[in-house]
């Protein structure tokens, strides 16, 4: 689990991408001493497992099919910045929300308005994520805690202040950038007790397939 708060900017030193899987290495000298092999990192808001730990503050990643099927990881080149979160402790403040590293959607940055010092997104996301997003609700932008300010004509707008900005990959993204996206689990908790609330009972099993399958003998209600 993670909270959304962006603990370093990393750097893509290495994506090696197979037919099936990937190996990605990213540079983070600040979060670096603190990790071990197995540790879970949020990269770009995707849960990874820690492969190795390399010289110059390098830290190696395996990526799956299905995560590059699911996830933007695919988009990153050599050079790119990436966010960075170790996975949060008992101890830790949550200054975020519950974030689980697990990208329900990719979104694409539609507009960025200036506002004075910071700015709005404007982002596209797949219709099936509305239902969960509310206005003033959280939602995760490649892995970053974000308010929803408004959701208007199916876009996503979030506002970004400054120091969210500076301390992100935010300030880079650019219009047509796609991002991934998770909708607050609490959301979906929700939605799947309200399905077992309100769901239709199951019809009444009839006496036919009881007896089939040997729970009553023939001719019970004879008797």
């Amino acid at each position: 689990m993670f909270t959304g708060i962006i603990e370093e900017t990393g750097v893509i030193t290495s994506l090696i991408l197979a037919s099936e899987n990937a190996k990605l290495i990213v540079a983070a000298p600040r979060l670096f001493t603190t990790l071990k092999i197995g540790d879970s990192v949020a990269i770009n808001g995707v849960c990874l497992t820690i492969v190795n730990l390399r010289l110059r503050s390098n830290i190696e990643f395996d990526i799956s099919s299905e995560t590059l099927k699911k996830s933007t990881l695919r988009d990153l080149r050599i050079g790119d910045k990436v966010n960075l979160e170790r996975a949060l402790t008992l101890a830790t403040r949550l200054n975020g929300h519950l974030v689980t590293g697990h990208v329900d959607g990719v979104g694409e940055v539609r507009e960025k308005i200036a506002q004075g010092k910071g700015f709005e997104l404007h982002i596209s996301l797949p219709s099936d994520l509305l239902p969960y997003l509310v206005s003033k609700g959280s939602i995760a932008i490649d892995g970053i805690s974000l308010t929803i300010a408004d959701l208007r004509d199916g876009l996503l707008i979030a506002a970004v202040i400054p120091h969210t900005a500076a301390a992100t990959t935010l300030n880079e993204i650019k219009v047509g950038d796609r991002v991934n996206l998770e909708v607050d689990i609490l959301s979906k908790y929700i939605e799947r007790h309200l399905m077992r609330e309100f769901a239709p009972p199951p019809p009444a099993m009839s006496q036919d397939p009881m007896i089939k399958l040997g729970f009553l003998p023939m001719g019970w209600m004879d008797n």
